[in-house]
């Protein structure tokens, strides 16, 4: 397993897309810098310190700094490749990882964990369809490309492209540890995702019947055996948690804050924030003047 603690950006130092129509085999070298190889169709046989590694469509491999790899076999193949610097790579020892999982998807930490964590080699069904990563990819291209290299902009994208990878394998993860077969236990997660994308929105149960296709009154069974609590009890939770995070890191009014994670008005927002909180959003944080 790699952690990758994100409260430091990663340095991108080269990014690009090889497409090899013929069988090509790769070369060998021992970079001073990770890789990261994101396998668009094809194959790709590696051997990295003597650990060979077979790639194909969805496959990511991460390539570590200062050990030997080469190609043991010539194939076609796409993919793409980001050459990168960080401070705080480190490799973690391999063990149980659901108790892991679940504090990510539950967010029970009392302080955010900023470490992604990921195998050195995993598969991610949708890695080119449906996901944000070809998009990310192709910006970070367009980024290299520029007569005027915005390596902070590229430093944010990779930053989210290893945030999306981590979460996407987590969650297979605890699919497959709890072998989990029941339509409600995946829209349970859906919808605990969906929270957080949109967490100034308004999850009524019509809404999570019709967006989700299941029953609200199940779906919320199955949702509290994941979070810990009911739908509206969790979806309030985390627009209270966004508004903190403001309170203390922007000097927007409360009333602002309050219409950006949800509330109608500072009334209804500062009673819900006092309930959750014991004190008024304007006593918390470094910002928030009323109004």
């Amino acid at each position: 397993m790699i952690s990758i603690n994100l409260e430091f950006a990663p340095q991108v130092a080269l990014v690009g897309f090889i497409s090899y129509g013929s069988p090509w085999m790769h070369f060998r070298r021992v970079s001073d810098e990770p890789i990261l190889y994101l396998v668009k169709s094809g194959e790709l046989h590696l051997l990295e310190d003597g650990q060979p590694h077979v790639l194909r469509s969805g496959d990511a491999l991460l390539l570590e700094d200062g050990l030997e790899h080469e190609g043991t076999a010539a194939h076609a193949c796409d993919y793409y490749y980001i050459h990168f610097r960080h401070p705080e790579l480190i490799r973690l020892p391999s063990g149980e990882t659901e108790p892991l999982v679940s504090s990510f998807f539950r967010e029970e930490e009392e302080e955010a964990d900023s470490r992604c964590r990921f195998p050195k080699q995993f598969h991610i069904p949708a890695l080119f369809s449906r996901s944000p990563a070809a998009g990310v990819l192709s910006e970070l291209i367009q980024l290299q490309r520029r007569k005027q290299y915005n390596r902070v902009l590229a430093s944010l994208k990779l930053a989210e492209l290893f945030v999306w990878l981590s979460r996407e394998h987590m969650l297979a993860q605890l699919q497959r540890s709890r072998k989990r077969t029941s339509r409600l236990d995946l829209a349970a997660h859906e919808l605990l995702d969906r929270i957080h994308q949109d967490d100034a929105g308004k999850w009524t149960g019509e809404r999570i019947e019709r967006e989700l296709g299941c029953s609200f009154d199940a779906l919320n069974r199955s949702f509290r055996q994941l979070a810990g609590m009911p739908i509206a009890q969790y979806a309030n939770k985390v627009r209270i948690d966004r508004a903190c995070e403001l309170l203390r890191t922007t000097t927007l009014r409360v009333g602002e804050i309050g219409r950006l994670v949800g509330f109608e008005d500072v009334y209804s927002f500062s009673k819900a924030f006092k309930k959750s909180k014991g004190v008024p959003p304007s006593a918390y944080g470094a910002g928030g003047t009323e109004g």
